[in-house]
């Protein structure tokens, strides 16, 4: 039994069992290419440019131009959750606990699931023939910590140059302009930008809107807002990042799913159990920015 359950009896709370606050599922799933994977490993080819030769003669041999290949590789790793519910329980409460122990469970799952995705967005990625080769962002993927800094500091948080240079990373790597652009970042950058535009009206009232939640998009990128990305405690850097969404591929070899069931061996307490099984990777170094945005307090 879970030692913390004694904090829902009726005598000492109210009798509806409430989610404390938390991030309730995935919110980076639906920014990135789905794949449903069978087998704990799989490569996923690419194919790269080829160039066109002009004919300058004729009757002039055919050219052979060989078509770049690549490939990623992608291993499963599975999550599991669970907790009991005794009978006693049930007597001791208003309200069976089994079905909020199930959201909470699968919200856990889906916060696992975006740190898989922000895990292999800016970290190593396995390319290669075998998928054996590891292969880093590139320092031309990163924009620097400094770009956009206030007056009188060295670092800046996130800014109006920074999303600039990172939309001009992709477009010099010709990122197809129809696909859809996704920007990571946590709540304090998307104040760092209300702050930014304040001098000017158009920007300050997108970022307004933004914040409000009536519009999810900025300068061409829909805002992610989640507090997963990672935070280095003796700089205060976040690293946030920008991607087209074929830049990152999440592989579902089994889907968050639950089951509630009677445990004849812990005297037929309920378990509430849930798993899946996930791997996502980098396709394209091309198609991820690293934006990394100071936090430090002004």
């Amino acid at each position: 039994m879970s030692q913390q359950i004694t904090t829902s009896f009726v005598d000492q709370f109210t009798s509806t069992l409430t989610l404390l606050s938390q991030q309730k599922g995935s919110r980076l799933r639906n920014a990135v290419r789905n794949e449903s994977q069978k087998g704990n490993k799989a490569l996923y080819d690419q194919i790269g440019k080829t160039v066109a030769t002009k004919i300058t003669s004729r009757h002039q041999d055919t050219p052979q131009i060989d078509t770049p290949h690549a490939r990623r590789s992608v291993n499963l790793v599975p999550s599991v959750v669970s907790d009991l519910v005794d009978e006693w329980d049930d007597v001791m409460m208003l309200t069976n606990p089994s079905s909020t122990y199930a959201q909470t469970m699968a919200s856990a799952l889906g916060r696992a699931m975006d740190e898989d995705i922000i895990a292999s967005a800016t970290g190593t990625a396995l390319t290669g023939h075998t998928g054996t080769t590891s292969t880093a962002l590139p320092a031309g993927q990163q924009i620097a910590v400094t770009v956009g800094a206030k007056s009188g500091f060295t670092n800046g948080g996130m800014n109006i140059d920074k999303l600039i240079a990172t939309k001009l990373i992709l477009d010099k790597n010709e990122v197809d302009p129809m696909a859809k652009r996704y920007c990571a970042v946590s709540a304090q950058q998307i104040a760092d930008l209300l702050n930014e535009t304040e001098v000017t009206s158009r920007d300050y009232n997108n970022v307004q809107a933004l914040v409000r939640g009536e519009v999810d998009a900025f300068m061409g990128f829909e805002m992610i807002r989640l507090e997963l990305l990672a935070l280095n405690a003796t700089t205060d850097i976040r690293t946030c990042f920008a991607w087209s969404q074929e830049g990152l591929l999440l592989a579902l070899g089994q889907d968050i799913s639950g089951r509630i069931t009677e445990r004849d061996d812990k005297n037929y307490a309920t378990q509430v159990w849930c798993r899946m099984n996930i791997g996502s990777t980098r396709m394209e170094e091309e198609q991820v920015v690293e934006i990394p945005c100071d936090e430090s307090p002004v």
